[in-house]
């Protein structure tokens, strides 16, 4: 898909990927606490993927945030070696294009250049075409949750060796 930019969060990404969040969540009914509606870190992206062990990527078609996912370290397992993958969403017009494939790779290649040797997520199993996605790059179901996410309004857990 031709116009496509991934690219670091910057300050001005912050209003455009809460709305992101939020309607893409509210699309497939994941809505208030346990969700990461309900994530405080939602308000200032940009400051909160500037701390140590953390990076988010933003997906721009033609200059308009449509996308995003960043990588931090697992919640209540800091020192692990473990990160998260967080917050990778899109809004309709991207998915099924190939950009879910693209900017989870460089989502792994970062948590690798950072020092970590796993990468954990949690989802929900309204979103299939997720899973299909997350297993395709090596991704495997796990019986139980890691850390301390706060998200306890996903039932779906996963985890990838680095």
């Amino acid at each position: 898909m031709s116009g496509i930019n991934i690219r670091d969060v910057q300050p001005q990404d912050n209003d455009a990927l809460n709305r992101l969040v939020h309607v893409t969540l509210e699309e497939f009914g994941a809505c208030g606490d346990g969700f990461a509606m309900a994530d405080a870190e939602l308000l200032d992206m940009y400051s909160n993927y500037q701390k140590k062990g953390k990076h988010y990527f933003v997906v721009e078609l033609n200059g308009q945030v449509l996308g995003g996912a960043g990588i931090a370290p697992l919640d209540g397992e800091e020192d692990s070696g473990i990160c998260e993958l967080r917050k990778m969403y899109f809004f309709p017009e991207l998915r099924s294009q190939g950009v879910g494939k693209t900017l989870i790779d460089q989502c792994i290649e970062k948590a690798k250049e950072m020092g970590y040797h796993s990468m954990y997520l949690e989802t929900i199993h309204e979103m299939k075409t997720a899973q299909k996605l997350y297993r395709s790059r090596g991704f495997e179901y796990l019986h139980e949750r890691m850390g301390n996410t706060g998200h306890h309004g996903c039932p779906v857990f996963m985890l990838k060796k680095l």
